[in-house]
């Protein structure tokens, strides 16, 4: 392993939403927002993309998700892009490369390729040829102290500095990749392991 990718999402959500595992009618996990760190070896941030994406059957946000993200709609509706555009776009810049998230973020990103699919658009770049790897499981192992915490405050749970390198807070996607990233450089300098899926 040279590389690896850290992603994180923000997707559409309303009260109750996360409870009801977004179960009401209408209620899609349409990605709004893509964060992604390409990593070396040592954790260090080589580039980072970022994107905003157009919702399609929600295009409107609930006040909820603003105020949990600091995303308006002023701001999506001038810096959105389409979610195909997004998608493929995101993908190319994974590459070939082990792909990792703090949650089950990919399962969502296959949600909204096989939406973008089914409505007949072209998702460049082939979403099997990154290896993605869900690491919630092991960092709470490893590190207990972040069970019940979500990616954006991670850094927070080991009494790490706030990270740089991004604006906006937790829920902000950018933000909570350094936010993994952070938490992963240290504990690679505390000498633990990075997952097998990764080696």
């Amino acid at each position: 392993m040279s590389t690896f990718v850290v992603f994180d999402l923000e997707f559409t959500t309303w009260p109750g939403a996360y409870e009801q595992n977004w179960s009401a009618p209408g209620q899609l996990r349409e990605i709004v927002q893509i964060g992604a760190l390409r990593l070396a070896e040592d954790c260090s941030v080589i580039e980072g993309y970022e994107t905003l994406v157009h919702p399609v059957v929600n295009p409107r946000l609930s006040p909820f998700f603003t105020t949990l993200t600091g995303i308006d709609q002023q701001t999506l509706d001038r810096d959105g892009v389409p979610p195909a555009q997004a998608l493929g776009d995101f993908l190319g810049f994974c590459q070939e490369d082990p792909v990792l998230s703090y949650g089950n973020d990919m399962l969502v990103l296959g949600e909204n390729i096989g939406w973008a699919r089914s409505r007949g658009e072209e998702v460049k770049n082939n979403p099997l040829a990154p290896t993605f790897l869900n690491i919630r499981p092991w960092l709470n192992t490893v590190a207990p102290t972040t069970v019940s915490i979500n990616s954006g405050r991670l850094w927070q749970a080991l009494d790490l500095p706030r990270p740089t390198g991004a604006s906006g807070g937790e829920h902000s996607a950018l933000f909570d990749c350094h936010s993994i990233a952070a938490v992963l450089r240290h504990l690679a300098g505390a000498g633990v392991t990075l997952p097998k899926g990764l080696l």
